[in-house]
């Protein structure tokens, strides 16, 4: 059984580790060895971009720079470990990888406001191997509302040029995705693009009422334009007594698929991109064996489970992006 997850922070801790860390060992929450260990055929890894640690008029220009030296690590990291990772921008290069015993890299931005109003930016990260770009993260930016418990920001759309990068990116072959988007911005995306998009990193609102999570209607659209919702394992966005617990990742994944159907389910634990508070059941993707059996014992079938675990990704790969 393969597993792909559609989102993880581990660049950005690389990058930020006060010792020495490497991609092979470390101690996150995502590893080469660890991947190995889960049966992983490809892991997305994202190049956060805080934007509050940059200051000035150029602040965007310093994330846009930031994010270019945590694909250029990753390319480093892939080289050194290439007998068992390599780089890949679509579906052709996960199948090549895959026969050569490889796991896939697809990297990721997640920030959108380091584009800075520049659709020229959107083919250069294309140009670079990014396949796919979180729109923004959790503040406003040129692209945007961020979610939030405040109904002013959560019903604000999509502006200008965010409706000028969905095109771009539709046109390029990059997958949109809309994790901590505003619903606003959410309904705005996935009624203007043409081709299907993916909340990377969110669960059930129905569950956890958290505006980073996915209301029923929001799910619904999402699996009715052939679009996928991955599992995030951040214990906020589960339930609410602070733990991150299996029964409530499976209780998310069964709603997910009740809502939005077998089809519209993946995994995007967010490893690396959030403390750890409480009770942490599957510290790492090694783990996720745990989930699995989980799961099964919920209801899940085989056929199912390949499906969430890397089937739906794979669809959306072959549906969207291209060389």
């Amino acid at each position: 059984m393969n597993l792909i997850d559609m989102h993880c922070d581990t660049l950005w801790k690389l990058a930020d580790a006060k010792e020495p860390q490497n991609l092979m060992q470390n101690e996150y929450g995502i590893s080469i060895e660890k991947l190995i260990k889960a049966g992983a055929t490809a892991q997305f890894f994202a190049c956060f971009i805080y934007m509050d640690k940059f200051k000035g008029d150029d602040r965007c220009e310093q994330g846009y720079d930031h994010a270019l030296q945590m694909l250029a690590r990753l390319k480093s990291e892939a080289v050194q470990y290439s007998d068992v990772l390599a780089i890949a921008c679509d579906y052709a290069d996960y199948q090549r990888n895959l026969r050569a015993g490889k796991i896939s890299a697809f990297v990721t931005i997640e920030e959108g406001g380091i584009l800075h109003d520049d659709s020229g930016r959107i083919q250069e990260l294309y140009n670079e191997g990014i396949r796919l770009i979180t729109l923004l993260w959790n503040s406003e930016n040129c692209i945007g509302y961020p979610n939030s418990r405040d109904g002013r920001i959560m019903n604000q759309g999509l502006k200008p040029f965010g409706f000028e990068t969905v095109e771009r990116m539709n046109d390029l072959g990059m997958i949109i995705d809309v994790s901590h988007l505003s619903d606003g911005g959410f309904w705005d995306t996935v009624k203007h693009s043409r081709h299907p998009i993916a909340a990377s990193h969110s669960n059930a609102r129905a569950l956890r009422n958290h505006p980073r999570n996915l209301s029923d209607d929001m799910i619904r659209a999402l699996a009715e334009t052939g679009g996928v919702a991955g599992l995030n394992f951040y214990q906020w966005f589960l339930e609410d007594r602070g733990d991150s617990r299996i029964a409530a990742m499976a209780a998310h994944v069964m709603h997910l698929m009740r809502m939005g159907g077998e089809d519209a389910v993946a995994i995007g634990t967010d490893f690396d991109g959030f403390d750890a508070e409480g009770v942490m059941e599957i510290p790492d993707i090694g783990e996720m064996g745990l989930l699995a059996a989980a799961l099964k014992k919920s209801g899940v079938t085989e056929r199912q489970l390949d499906k969430i675990w890397s089937e739906n990704v794979l669809r959306v790969i072959r549906e969207v992006t291209r060389t």
